[in-house]
C-alpha cells in the first residue's frame, strides 16, 4: 500500500496544481519563499492605549478643553495686570495680604500670560508680567499715611518679593522661548516643503 506523504502548507503549490490560500500578511510572498525555511511572523506588541478613566488621558483632555484665547500685547498687559489686581483683593480679604500668597498666585499668571499672546506680540509677555506684578501689589503692600507712606509700602513690597518677581518673569521669558523655537522651526519645515518657484 502506497503511503502519501503530507508536507506542511508553507513549502509550496499542492500537486493537482491548485494554488495555496494566502496566508496572513505575507500571500502569495509566503508561497514563494524556498523549501526547507520556516515562515515567522514578527509579532509587535502592542502598547495599551490610555483607558477613558486614565490620569494621563484625563490630563490630556483637560487641556484640550481650556481656553486658548490669542491676546494681542496690550491686551495680554491688561489681562495679566487686571487678574493680578484680582488677586490681590483676593489676598487681602482671605489671607491678610500674605504676600508670600501673592507671589506664588503670580508664577501661574505670567505662565498664562506667555502661553495665551498671540505669536506676533510674544516678546511683550516677559514686558507686561513685571509690570503687572507692581500693579496688583497695591491692594497687598503695607500702607502708611498719604500718598508717601502707600508709595513706600509698595517699593518695600517689590524689594521684599523680588524672588516672586523674577522666578514669574523668568517663566514667561521661558515659555515665549519655547514658543518661538517651535514657531522658527514651523517656518523652516514649511519653507523646506514649499515646492520651488
Amino acid at each position: 500500500m502506497e503511503q502519501h506523504r503530507t508536507r506542511p502548507a508553507e513549502y509550496g503549490p499542492r500537486r493537482n496544481g491548485a494554488p495555496l490560500p494566502s496566508q496572513g500578511r505575507g500571500g502569495t510572498a509566503a508561497a514563494a519563499r524556498p523549501l526547507g525555511r520556516p515562515v515567522r511572523q514578527r509579532t509587535v506588541p502592542a502598547r495599551p492605549a490610555p483607558g477613558p478613566g486614565s490620569p494621563v488621558a484625563r490630563v490630556v483632555r483637560a487641556l484640550r478643553e481650556m481656553p486658548n484665547p490669542r491676546l494681542t500685547g496690550l491686551g495680554s498687559g491688561l489681562f495679566c495686570a487686571a487678574l493680578m489686581t484680582l488677586l490681590g483683593f483676593v489676598d487681602e480679604l482671605l489671607f491678610g495680604a500674605s504676600l508670600t500668597v501673592y507671589g506664588v498666585l503670580f508664577v501661574p499668571v505670567s505662565l498664562l500670560t506667555a502661553l495665551w499672546v498671540r505669536r506676533g506680540d510674544l516678546l511683550t509677555a516677559p514686558v507686561v508680567v513685571p509690570i503687572a506684578f507692581a500693579v496688583g501689589l497695591v491692594p497687598v503692600a503695607e500702607s502708611g499715611d498719604g500718598l508717601g507712606g502707600r508709595l513706600m509700602g509698595l517699593v518695600t513690597a517689590l524689594a521684599t518679593e523680588a524672588g516672586w518677581l523674577y522666578g514669574g518673569t523668568l517663566v514667561a521669558g521661558s515659555a515665549v522661548i519655547v514658543r518661538r523655537i517651535r514657531l522658527v522651526r514651523r517656518r523652516r519645515a514649511a519653507a523646506r516643503n514649499r515646492p520651488p518657484a
